[in-house]
């Protein structure tokens, strides 16, 4: 492929993210489930490319995403798409660890497994960096304060430009803000948490301060709840979606949910009305919150990218009255 960069779509609103100075689109484009499972290397470059033609360029990955297979392929893809590195941010998470039963390399963000960590990423990635290292969830067993000093020592490297938190507690994000604060180092600028119409309170309630008097970012995941907000599940699951593959059962569940299904049917006259579909319903309704720095999407095909992006154009229509409405529909 030509090299040449993600387009800039005039339709695309870019956000800082958090307190930092650097922009991301406000949807992008995400790996989990899909990367592996679902597509090969050659429908990961076909869906990132779709999402870069429509001003994406903020690709979401993590370690523990199939085992590293996810990290290996979107880094094949986008050799393949022949990006420029300054035209995109790349993202990934660590905690999980890829070696079963051995001490220091899971389940830990101690000093030992963060270094070890992030060189192994960038060696599946094939990067000399990545834009954003997320500590993939907080660790009990070591001391914030380690895990500060870790991820400073990371960026000062160069191996990271920033680092964040994904899925931790409100008085873990602010006791991290508060070491490195002390001590001058690199701060996390932004959380990666599940936001979307049917799970509101961490984002909106937990985080209200921490949001307020940090400017905190949240790169939320889980617009669609999974897939349920699309509405396709009303009929039963189909075979080529995530809630069919195989040690995914727990999604099935919760897909065949008969009073969540209903819940969320509600939501079907309103997206008839302003002409969308429910997922770019759901989608919109997630960049409405000023403190959500972007939405990641994931797809499984070229035509749910296309889809997802078209959320963009429903935005403007998601006044306050409508807004209003949809949560109403859902309490």
């Amino acid at each position: 492929m030509a090299d040449n960069a993600p387009a800039v779509n005039e339709n695309m609103e870019y956000r800082r993210l958090g307190n930092s100075g650097l922009k991301v689109s406000v949807l992008s484009f995400g790996s989990w489930v899909t990367f592996d499972t679902q597509l090969d290397d050659s429908l990961a470059v076909d869906c990132m490319a779709a999402a870069g033609a429509a001003g994406c360029n903020f690709f979401d990955n993590a370690e523990a995403y199939a085992g590293g297979k996810s990290e290996e392929i979107m880094g094949r893809a986008l050799r393949e798409l022949g990006w420029p590195r300054w035209s995109y941010v790349v993202t990934t998470k660590v905690y999980w660890g890829l070696h079963r039963g051995v001490p220091n390399m899971e389940f830990t963000l101690n000093r030992k497994y963060l270094m070890q960590a992030i060189e192994g990423s960038l060696e599946r990635f094939g990067l000399d960096f990545v834009d954003v290292l997320y500590c993939h969830r907080a660790d009990p067993d070591t001391p914030i304060e380690e895990t500060v000093w870790a991820m400073h020592d990371i960026i000062t490297s160069g191996k990271a430009l920033y680092w964040g938190t994904s899925e931790w507690t409100a008085d873990e994000i602010r006791a991290a803000i508060d070491i490195a604060e002390r001590h001058h180092l690199h701060k996390p600028v932004t959380e990666q948490s599940q936001y979307n119409l049917l799970e509101r309170s961490k984002v909106e309630i937990e985080y209200a301060r921490v949001n307020s008097e940090f400017n905190y970012g949240n790169t939320i995941w889980s617009p669609l709840a999974s897939g349920l907000l699309t509405g396709k599940y009303r009929d039963g699951i189909p075979e080529d979606s995530r809630g069919a593959l195989e040690g995914y059962e727990w999604l099935a569940k919760r897909l065949s949910n008969d009073d969540a299904i209903a819940q969320v049917e509600r939501l079907r006259p309103i997206a008839d009305r302003l002409g969308c579909t429910m997922a770019q319903l759901a989608i919109a309704w997630c960049t409405k919150n000023p403190h959500v720095s972007t939405v990641i999407t994931g797809a499984s095909k070229v035509s749910q990218v296309e889809q997802n992006f078209g959320a963009i154009d429903v935005i403007p229509l998601l006044t306050d009255d409508v807004k209003a409405e949809m949560e109403a529909a859902l309490a």
